[in-house]
């Protein structure tokens, strides 16, 4: 009797996806909207599909990536409970009345994700990357214990090589210096760049490293985060990472319109608890709590919160805290992103504040650095046309900002781009901000950019081409997996 050993695999590769599927749908309790693309990935190429799944839709472990023992040497949990009694008895002291009204949304990232409130900071806006590394240099240069760096994409040209004479130097002298860069994100930083650091002394890990060589099924996972905290004094955050492109040096994309945020004050300790937690997450070398990492000095006015979200929680703290906004605005939400594919209760919390008579005003790049999701943004712009929005279309280059202004009371700038991977897949870092003369300057920097933009109407929305809406309509059903 012959065996038809096609017969055999195709019914294998049938019960395989079959299986799959189910524990999609039943066990690992996706979104509906990211459970039907996968699903529809498994149909339509039944064993690429299942290879893709295992190393890009394999739900990551929730269980001891970010330890609550880590977080109580820290002193975090204490402080939080501290903060939400006070909150919760009416006892909390505001030293900004103005900011008082948000109370609700300090409440929100203090209780699900022990984001402390901190108002005693000083803040400076970098939209130039110039400005920003000339600044992030100066102060590398004047420390006199420790740095810490963690950024998504790290590269090994020039602007990376001047950030690692610095790093050499300084560990050369006798400091602590770390390096922490993901591993998917800086896949072309080069070993001899890593060696030479080990080298001197600095300390360098990747984030989620493969466990075999080229071989990651944590690849989807990445760390996005961007914070660099020199002598604990001073922290720096937002959507710059270490390149020449982030200086505007690389033709295809000209100008590099990015924002970013130097800190000082009580903040800062929140950065340097968020970046301990991601390095003793990767490295065996844990950093343990000494006082000299938390010697932050109160100065200025500032209202901050520092949060994080990332897969390993189960709150999209970060998204949660954007619709928070959304639902406070009275007259305006300013919004610049990269990418705009929102999920839909973010969708549907900017279209109701627009039916409402909100001025929402949403600007995106006019050019893609990722073919797909910019495709899949154009496609949730028409949404929000329809509901009254204005959107503006940047010129100047490439806009990176990852920024809200609501109402020139409150804002959020950082790594969270308004869409699926960095809502639930990414690991993120946000400062929100609470403060009228520092988000005024925000509002100022877009009033700026709307000047270099042109703007997208519902009439111009309607004229694109039969292969641009084929582009959307593809891109927008795949951008759960995107």
């Amino acid at each position: 009797m012959q065996i038809d050993l096609s017969s055999y695999l195709l019914s294998f590769v049938l019960i395989l996806n079959i299986a799959l599927g189910i524990s999609i749908i039943f066990l690992e309790r996706k979104d509906p909207t990211s459970t039907w693309a996968w699903l529809m990935v498994l149909l339509f190429i039944p064993i690429a599909g299942f290879i893709l799944y295992l190393i890009f839709g394999k739900p990551i472990s929730r269980r001891r990536i970010f330890t609550w023992d880590t977080k109580s040497r820290l002193g975090v949990k204490a402080a939080v409970q501290s903060q939400l009694r006070a909150l919760e008895e009416g006892t909390f002291e505001f030293k900004n009345k103005d900011i008082a009204k948000y109370e609700d949304l300090y409440y929100l990232h203090l209780r699900n994700d022990d984001a402390i409130f901190t108002h005693n900071n000083e803040v400076k806006i970098f939209t130039d990357g110039k400005e920003k590394f000339e600044a992030l240099i100066k102060d590398l240069e004047r420390a006199t214990d420790h740095i810490h760096l963690l950024y998504y994409i790290v590269r090994s040209d020039q602007l990376g090589q001047r950030i690692a004479d610095v790093l050499i130097k300084k560990a050369e002298e006798g400091l602590e210096v770390r390096m922490l860069f993901d591993d998917m994100g800086s896949r072309s930083l080069s070993r001899k760049y890593i060696k030479k650091l080990l080298n001197a002394g600095v300390e360098v890990e990747a984030f989620f490293p493969p466990k075999i060589p080229k071989i990651n099924f944590k690849i989807n996972y990445r760390n996005h985060r961007k914070l660099a905290i020199i002598d604990g004094k001073v922290g720096y955050i937002g959507g710059f990472n270490i390149g020449d492109e982030y200086l505007g040096m690389n033709k295809k994309f000209g100008y590099w319109r990015d924002t970013h945020l130097c800190i000082y004050g009580d903040a800062v300790r929140q950065m340097q608890t968020r970046f301990i937690l991601d390095w003793n997450q990767a490295s065996r070398n844990d950093i343990l709590y000494e006082d000299r990492y938390y010697s932050a000095n109160p100065v200025g006015h500032v209202g901050v919160q520092i949060v994080s979200s990332g897969p390993d929680s189960d709150w999209e703290q970060i998204k949660n805290g954007y619709i928070k906004m959304i639902m406070t605005a009275k007259d305006y939400v300013y919004i610049q992103t990269p990418y705009f594919i929102p999920d839909e209760s973010l969708r549907d919390a900017l279209r109701i504040a627009s039916l409402s008579g909100v001025n929402v005003r949403i600007m995106i790049p006019n050019k893609p650095d990722h073919p797909f999701v910019y495709w899949a943004t154009l496609s949730h712009i028409g949404d929000l046309l329809e509901a009254g929005a204005e959107v503006f279309i940047y010129q100047n280059g490439f806009l990176h900002a990852k920024t809200i202004v609501v109402d020139g009371k409150i804002a959020s700038v950082g790594t969270a781009n308004i869409d699926v991977r960095s809502f639930r897949l990414n690991f993120e870092v946000n400062a929100f901000l609470y403060d009228n003369d520092l988000t005024q300057q925000l509002v100022s920097k877009f009033e700026e950019d709307m000047l270099l933009s042109t703007q997208m109407t519902e009439g111009l929305y309607r004229q694109r081409s039969l292969g641009i809406r084929f582009k959307e309509s593809v891109s927008r059903l795949l951008s759960p997996v995107l």
